[in-house]
């Protein structure tokens, strides 16, 4: 009996030794193949999108461990050492469940907490909709081919709308997963990726963020996206174009404001953009002909911190002589999150009164809102 408590108590002193605090994670890993010695690097997405290293532990009889602190879910990668590819998951409180197979990192198993519950399933559920498009692929990649040699359209537009529907079907999975699982972190990550989309359903996407639980959207991706929403109704056409000022190249605050003129375009765009680049020629043309009739630019560069001479030295090049801002903070200018900006190069063409009346007009499109703006 004595030796019964023994165990007992031991046992209880165990348990509470290993007892995770609300705020604390460990990531329990099966590395199956990988031999001993193996570094196994746990990552994680700087704000600039590049991925970089928070804590390393190497593999020991075929596992590995992690601990540390999680304050809120986000997304990690773990990357084995000379292996090609990475384990997603949700690093959060809790013990985390992991199984890598050396020869197919892309069938890694994760599980352990809700969100990583929640990641799998989501993963089972797309892996059998792409399954089902790389199927069709193959059983109907002859019979297309045929098909275009012979000028089959009838067999063409039917394979292809085959395709479509699938791909549709794809497409839609996130949105129906998201609306029944409003408590998934991976959920808020998909409506942001949505979002960038160039067709986005926004008043969908709108609805199922609305829908989310509290704790989802108080994270900090679930802040972002709630702010690309509101940025989003905020800078539509007919509506006023929302304020802003930031510094130019010699560090002076220049505001939308006192950069107005009878037609304003806000042209969203930076040093390291090619597109941009290749089209300031056609801006500055558009510009030196109508500058004098009541047009005006200002420009807002998503040029990064320490490209500030990139950025000066673009503006000479390209010779855009008119009111140019910065905050030098790349994707997370806060400007350009005001303005909804999901790729650049973009504009908004502003009336007289500062309202929005045009979006992302080229070449003669775009001279001819000029045009009619300035009754020329």
């Amino acid at each position: 009996m004595k030796k019964i408590f023994v165990l007992l108590v031991t046992a209880s002193i165990f348990i509470a030794c290993n007892k995770l605090e609300d705020n604390e994670y460990v990531i329990k890993g099966i590395a199956e193949g990988i031999e001993n010695g193996k570094f196994i690097i746990l990552e994680t997405q700087d704000e600039t999108m590049n991925l970089k290293s928070v804590d390393t532990t190497v593999v020991m009889e075929g596992k590995f461990e992690f601990k540390g602190i999680s304050n809120e879910p986000e997304l990690h990668f773990l990357q084995v050492e000379n292996i090609p590819g990475k384990v997603i998951f949700v690093l959060e409180n809790g013990e985390i469940n992991i199984s890598i197979f050396k020869d197919s990192i892309n069938k890694s198993k994760i599980g352990g907490t809700f969100n990583n519950e929640q990641f799998a399933k989501y993963n089972l559920g797309q892996f059998k909709i792409q399954k089902k498009i790389a199927d069709f692929r193959s059983v109907n990649k002859e019979k297309m081919e045929a098909a275009v040699q012979s000028n089959d359209s009838l067999t063409v537009n039917a394979l292809r709308d085959n395709f479509l529907q699938l791909k549709e079907e794809e497409k839609n999975y996130n949105f129906t997963f998201c609306e029944d699982n409003p408590k998934a972190f991976i959920c808020v990550l998909m409506i942001q990726s949505m979002l960038y989309q160039p067709d986005a359903d926004f008043f969908r996407i709108e609805k199922i963020y609305n829908n989310l639980d509290k704790n989802v959207k108080d994270t900090k991706p679930g802040k972002s996206v709630g702010e690309m929403i509101m940025n989003n109704s905020a800078a539509e056409i007919g509506k006023q174009a929302p304020e802003f000022s930031a510094p130019n190249q010699d560090g002076k605050l220049v505001s939308l404001k006192e950069s107005l003129g009878k037609v304003t375009i806000i042209d969203f765009w930076a040093s390291w953009c090619g597109p941009c680049r290749k089209e300031n020629p056609n801006v500055v043309a558009l510009y030196n002909e109508f500058h004098d009739k009541g047009l005006n630019i200002i420009g807002v560069s998503l040029d990064k911190e320490g490209d500030e001479k990139k950025w000066k030295d673009a503006i000479t090049a390209d010779k855009l002589n008119w009111p140019q801002v910065s905050n030098l903070k790349y994707w997370n200018e806060p400007i350009a999150k005001k303005y909804s900006i999901k790729s650049i190069p973009a504009t908004f063409i502003l009336d007289a009164s500062g309202k929005i009346v045009a979006k992302d007009l080229r070449g003669d499109e775009l001279k001819a809102k000029v045009i009619e703006l300035l009754g020329s």
